[in-house]
């Protein structure tokens, strides 16, 4: 951090000072988030998703670099005081059950390929995390991560509007014309946003104001254009969730209506699947209600879980593969099960995939110590501002999580964006975050 001992010659910061070890370890961080979000394969709606059979040379080297680079800046920069930190005895259990489901998949060295890209994304997160020295220096990584993707983003939809942008000739054809930038899908790219809008918030919050209130408005407005209505929705439910505790001085309420919101979410979802009485009571009132044709892939996924409730069927051994391939369509489901790539409930899936087991770990780590962690927050301003940030990215995650699947899913943006949230409160949780004045 800046030294105070003679602030006449250091009113204004020289360009020297984005070369200390400090400035470096925050390019590194920079670097790091900008390019795990983009990619290794942007504006490529076909051939950005990593190849189930790890064939893929440029996400190989790529993950290999992120990694490498990941582990050579913790060793060099970071801390390790604030590197253990991150480590918990739950975050161990859960990676535990997703080796063992890599193990017990039908293709071990594939899933092993495959869970490699998912292991180095969980540590190039938590190196994003720790190699900041302080708010402002986190703040800078925000902004730039923010601006180049938003910006590849925006230039995209003009250099390459038929990789930016649903067109009629694309797998999806009714949704034409709505917005993806970088990212493969429309339903990556608006959370995303969703996410870089809560980080305008954070920044305006801090005193950012000018990035922040760019950020947030380029942010909503690419997300108004990914036609997600449920993001759309989810914005400013989570922001108001977490805010207005906070500014109400009732810290506490956050964590109470978080819990609220994940209850009424899963019943109101997998509850009109799995509980009797909700059931009837959605078929009785709202006959309609199947999110799309979701609850036939619910009930499906619920059908084959019974089969093996304590192992699951093993990473990468279910959605997709020949075990489904083989089954037998049914004229009136509306879904062809055969051709699904995932279940459309990050909690299912799990399930599905690691067992029951894993999934009641994956409720603690991923829900419980999160909302543990934001109450354990110091009542400091610097660690209220990023605890509530980081909260608002695992609400919004959270709760996307159950109309979609990307738990453990490799390089997927928004699994990514979720990890940061939650060992985010964690570390805000444990330590004070230092506050340091813009030079």
């Amino acid at each position: 951090m800046s030294s105070t001992g003679s602030l006449r010659r250091t009113e204004r910061a020289p360009l020297s000072a984005a070369f200390t070890r400090d400035g470096v370890a925050t390019a590194i961080a920079a670097l790091l988030f900008t390019v795990i979000i983009v990619s290794f394969r942007p504006f490529q709606p076909a051939g950005a998703e990593l190849t189930g059979d790890g064939g893929d040379i440029v996400n190989q080297l790529g993950f290999g670099s992120l990694g490498a680079v990941s582990i050579f800046s913790l060793m060099a920069f970071a801390e390790p005081r604030v590197v253990r930190s991150l480590l918990s005895p739950s975050w161990l259990l859960m990676l535990g059950f997703f080796m063992l489901s890599v193990v017990m998949a039908t293709d071990p060295a594939s899933a092993m390929r495959a869970a490699s890209f998912t292991l180095i994304g969980i540590l190039t997160m938590a190196t994003i995390l720790v190699l900041p020295r302080d708010a402002e220096a986190f703040s800078s990584v925000i902004i730039f991560t923010a601006c180049m993707v938003m910006g590849l983003s925006y230039v995209g939809l003009f250099v390459f509007p038929n990789e930016a942008l649903h067109t009629v000739n694309s797998t999806e054809p009714e949704h034409a014309g709505l917005w993806r930038g970088v990212f493969t899908h429309k339903n990556i790219a608006g959370p995303i946003m969703a996410c870089f809008s809560f980080a305008g918030l954070y920044l305006f919050r801090r005193g950012r104001r000018k990035a922040g209130i760019a950020i947030f408005c380029a942010a909503m407005i690419f997300m108004f254009h990914t036609g997600s209505k449920t993001t759309a929705g989810l914005v400013p439910f989570s922001v108001l969730i977490v805010m207005f505790p906070s500014l109400m001085g009732m810290r506490l309420g956050t964590p109470i209506l978080f819990a609220l919101a994940i209850i009424a979410t899963a019943v109101g979802t997998l509850g009109i699947v799995f509980l009797p009485p909700v059931k009837h009571l959605a078929t009785v009132y709202f006959p309609d209600l199947t999110y799309t044709g979701r609850t036939t892939l619910w009930e499906f996924a619920g059908s084959m879980l019974a089969k093996k409730p304590w192992t699951g069927y093993g990473y990468e051994s279910f959605w997709g593969t020949p075990l489904l391939l083989n089954q037998d369509q049914p004229f009136d489901r509306p879904w062809d099960i055969r051709t699904i790539v995932h279940g459309h409930d990050g909690y299912l899936d799990i399930a599905v995939l690691m067992g029951i087991p894993a999934l009641c770990v994956a409720v603690y780590t991923f829900l419980i110590a999160p909302m543990r962690d934001y109450m354990r927050i110091p009542l400091r301003k610097e660690n209220i501002y990023l605890g509530d940030f980081f909260m608002m990215v695992v609400l919004f995650t959270a709760l996307n999580a159950f109309l979609e699947s990307f738990f453990f899913h490799r390089g997927d943006p928004v699994w990514l964006f979720f990890v940061l949230g939650v060992l985010g409160l964690r570390q805000v949780s444990l330590r004070p975050i230092p506050a340091r004045d813009r030079s």
